[in-house]
C-alpha cells in the first residue's frame, strides 16, 4: 500500500499525481453510481431511452406540428431535435450529478483523504453511459427516415469531449458552492430548465445566425452559451451536409467551455480544503 504524506504548505505539490494514484477509487465510484442508478427500478436502463424520447416527441408535436417550427436545415425536424437533445441530456444530467456529488458523498468526504475532484468527475461517467444507451433513439430515427451519416461522424468524439468539459467545469463550480450554500440544490434544476430553452435543442442555430433582422451583438451573446457550439457540432457530425457549423461562433463556444473548466477547477481547488469541515 502506498503511503501518502501531506506536509503543511505543500498540499498542492502532489495533488495531480494523487489523482492518478487514486484512479481505482474513481473507477469504483463511477461503477457504484451506475449500479445504484438502475437498482430497484421497474424498467431499468430503459429510462435512459424514455426520458429523451418523450422530450423529443413533445418538442415535435408542440413546436413543429402546432407551433409550425421548422428545422431550418434540410433534415426532418424530429431528427434535428434528437441530434440536439442527446448532447443536451448528457450535459444536463452530468451537470446535475456533478453539482450534487459532494453532498451525496458527504460521509466519504469526512473520513479519508483523497483528491475530492474524483467525486464530481466520477459522477459524469454515469451520464456518459446514459448517453450511449440513448443513441439507440438516433439509430431508430436514422432507419425510419432513411438517413445515413457521412464522414463527419468521425469527429463526434471531439464534440463529446467538449460537452464533457462544459458539464464538468460547471459542475465543479456549483458543487463547491453547494457545499457552503445548500440553496444551490434548488437552483440547479432551474438552471437546467432555463438552459434547455436558450440552447438550440428545439430549433436550429441557422434561425439565429442567418436572420438578417438579428444584430451581430445578439448573435455573439447567443454564442456565449457553450452548449450552442456543442449542439451545433453534434448536428454537423450526425446530420452531415444537412446542417451548418458556424465556425466563428463555434470558436467562441470553445473558448467559453475551456474558461468554464479552468474557472471550475480553480474555484473547486480553492474551496476543497474546507469541504470536510463545512459539509
Amino acid at each position: 500500500m502506498q503511503k501518502i504524506v501531506i506536509e503543511p504548505g505543500n498540499e498542492n505539490s502532489n495533488y495531480w499525481k494523487d489523482l492518478k494514484n487514486y484512479r481505482g477509487l474513481f473507477y469504483f465510484l463511477a461503477w457504484r453510481d451506475i449500479l445504484v442508478r438502475y437498482k430497484q427500478t421497474v424498467i431499468g436502463i430503459l429510462w435512459s431511452i424514455l426520458r429523451p424520447l418523450l422530450t423529443i416527441i413533445v418538442f415535435t408535436i408542440v413546436f413543429n406540428k402546432l407551433g409550425n417550427f421548422q428545422s431550418g436545415d434540410e433534415v426532418p425536424y424530429a431528427l434535428m431535435v434528437c441530434a440536439g437533445m442527446l448532447p443536451w441530456q448528457f450535459f444536463a444530467t452530468a451537470f446535475s450529478e456533478a453539482s450534487n456529488s459532494l453532498i451525496v458523498n458527504a460521509n466519504l468526504m469526512t473520513k479519508v483523504y483523497f483528491p475530492r475532484l474524483i467525486v464530481p468527475a466520477s459522477s459524469v461517467i454515469v451520464s456518459f453511459v446514459d448517453f450511449l444507451i440513448s443513441l439507440l433513439i438516433l439509430a431508430g430515427l436514422f432507419i425510419y427516415y432513411g438517413y445515413m451519416p457521412d464522414w463527419h461522424i468521425l469527429l463526434l468524439p471531439v464534440f463529446m469531449l467538449l460537452a464533457t468539459i462544459t458539464a464538468l467545469g460547471a459542475g465543479l463550480f456549483i458543487s463547491a458552492l453547494n457545499v457552503k450554500y445548500r440553496d444551490f440544490r434548488y437552483i440547479i434544476p432551474f438552471i437546467v430548465q432555463f438552459g434547455l430553452y436558450i440552447s438550440p435543442v428545439g430549433f436550429s442555430s441557422s434561425v439565429i445566425y442567418d436572420n438578417p433582422g438579428i444584430s451581430g451583438i445578439i448573435k455573439s451573446i447567443y454564442a456565449l452559451n457553450p452548449m450552442v457550439g456543442v449542439i451545433d457540432g453534434f448536428r454537423w457530425c450526425l446530420l452531415g451536409g444537412g446542417t451548418q457549423l458556424h465556425m466563428n461562433e463555434f470558436l467562441i463556444s470553445i473558448g467559453i467551455s475551456l474558461s468554464v473548466l479552468i474557472a471550475g477547477i480553480w474555484y473547486f481547488r480553492r474551496m476543497e480544503k474546507t469541504f470536510a469541515d463545512t459539509i
